[in-house]
């Protein structure tokens, strides 16, 4: 081998919704890697050739998303030439698709309260795997049975969380129908071991009945009682000043003229 060039530190894999980039140390100076992913049953296969990079995308030689991967860091020198000296190389942890990436956030479609009924439509997160006719698969797709979603529900303004949980891609729940509610939709894969929940979607908030004093609270109420005052105090006070106005203006009528 060549045991004068430092080979790779700290390497990582992160993944998510199958989607994976291996990472590593330090920056290359007068050398390059080379990345080869060794799968279990598989034949090994050569990614970012002699790269200058400390990360590389290896998503489409992961396909076999069930199988345990390991990855080797080759450190190379400079020469293209062939030798037949193995270069030295450090080797990742293992790494199995199916049970490490991260579900990323479902994005929520479309959401109702009607009465005492909410309903919450969602969407599976898409992986940059991709069937014959080119569309791309979602999570579900992959996990299809594995895969369940998880829905954190409480009233709007209150900290009681009650949860939710569905294999499909909705969720039907009764609220108070007097009360607006906030909530959140998660993946999880209660069969794994790690990375066992998924990534929270955006909260979302229904408004059915919102009046200014749920949206903005007791400053709004202050603010107009601040105002209902003002209003009331001129109303009292403004008749009176332009009465005695009034009253001065006709005094000042019948008083006799200067000289007359």
């Amino acid at each position: 081998g060549n045991p004068e060039l430092p080979t790779a530190v700290n390497i990582t894999w992160s993944s998510i919704n199958f989607k994976t980039i291996l990472q590593w140390q330090p920056k290359p100076s007068g050398y390059f890697y080379t990345v080869e992913i060794h799968g279990e049953t598989s034949d090994t296969k050569k990614k970012c050739i002699r790269t200058e990079e400390t990360e590389c995308d290896v998503t489409d030689v992961l396909k076999n998303v069930k199988e345990t991967y390991t990855a080797h860091i080759l450190s190379v020198g400079p020469s293209r030439m062939d030798n037949f000296e193995e270069p030295p190389f450090a080797v990742s942890e293992k790494f199995t698709p199916y049970n490490q990436t991260v579900l990323g956030k479902p994005e929520i479609q479309k959401y109702t309260q009607k009465g005492s009924k909410l309903n919450v439509v969602f969407q599976d997160p898409l992986t940059p795997y991709t069937f014959p006719n080119g569309s791309f698969q979602s999570i579900r797709d992959i996990f299809q049975r594995d895969l369940e979603y998880k829905l954190y529900y409480w009233k709007d303004q209150s900290s009681g969380k009650k949860d939710a949980t569905t294999k499909s891609h909705t969720f039907e729940l009764s609220v108070d129908s007097s009360k607006n509610y906030c909530f959140y939709v998660q993946g999880i894969v209660p069969s794994r071991t790690e990375n066992r929940n998924g990534q929270e979607s955006m909260v979302l908030c229904t408004s059915v009945g919102r009046n200014i004093l749920d949206e903005y609270g007791a400053e709004v109420f202050i603010i107009i009682a601040v105002i209902a005052i003002v209003v009331i105090t001129l109303a009292i006070v403004l008749p009176v000043i332009l009465c005695k106005r009034k009253k001065a203006k006709a005094a000042r009528e019948k008083e006799p003229l200067n000289g007359v």
